[in-house]
């Protein structure tokens, strides 16, 4: 935040105060087995290993394979950018703060520090923004368009996204009912 050129705008609040359907479309999007592993998700490192290499061959895009925690750790205590010897440094505040914070905590973190568009920060904030309300209050519909946005919210549109994002929203927010149906969120809220 410190190092954004344009300037931020930021309201922390508890994870009381953020509605349901941000964390889920969050876990959603994001990190299906938030609550399952230990800050490292193998399974999706695994596969993204396996497409950055086909990407790599084909010339196609890369992604990433990190969790909310590693996320949170990166958000909260590095830079932006890569290299071995952030990664590395990630990795260690990653398990820490699985092992001191909690998923709970971790969540709260996470939704209060991640940009959610060009110099706005945390999930009240891009509430206010975006929907002119409180992020205690977002729909489905609100609630997933944001997570959509959340991997590059300089470049994702929460309001009005079309073709593949709008899609890709209306996709976590038939995956919210799933995150509650099989408890994905039950580290968060048991």
């Amino acid at each position: 935040m410190l190092m954004d050129a344009n300037g931020i705008t930021k309201d922390w609040e508890s994870l009381d105060n953020i509605d349901r359907n941000l964390v889920d479309a969050v876990i959603a999007a994001e990190d299906s087995r938030f609550c399952q592993h230990f800050g490292f998700d193998t399974e999706a490192i695994e596969q993204a290993m396996r497409e950055n290499m086909e990407a790599a061959e084909n010339g196609g895009r890369i992604r990433g394979g990190s969790t909310i925690s590693q996320q949170t750790a990166k958000n909260v205590f590095l830079w932006q950018g890569g290299g071995f010897f952030r990664k590395g440094l990630e990795a260690w505040f990653t398990f820490w703060i699985e092992a001191v914070w909690g998923k709970r905590r971790i969540m709260e973190v996470y939704l209060n520090v991640a940009e959610t568009g060009i110099g706005t920060y945390g999930a009240e904030a891009g509430a206010q923004r975006y929907f002119g309300k409180s992020a205690a209050r977002l729909s489905a519909d609100e609630a997933s368009r944001m997570a959509a946005a959340l991997p590059s919210p300089k470049k994702r549109a929460v309001k009005g996204p079309r073709g593949w994002l709008a899609r890709h929203g209306n996709r976590i927010e038939g995956r919210i009912g799933i995150v509650r149906r099989d408890g994905l969120d039950a580290c968060v809220y048991n």
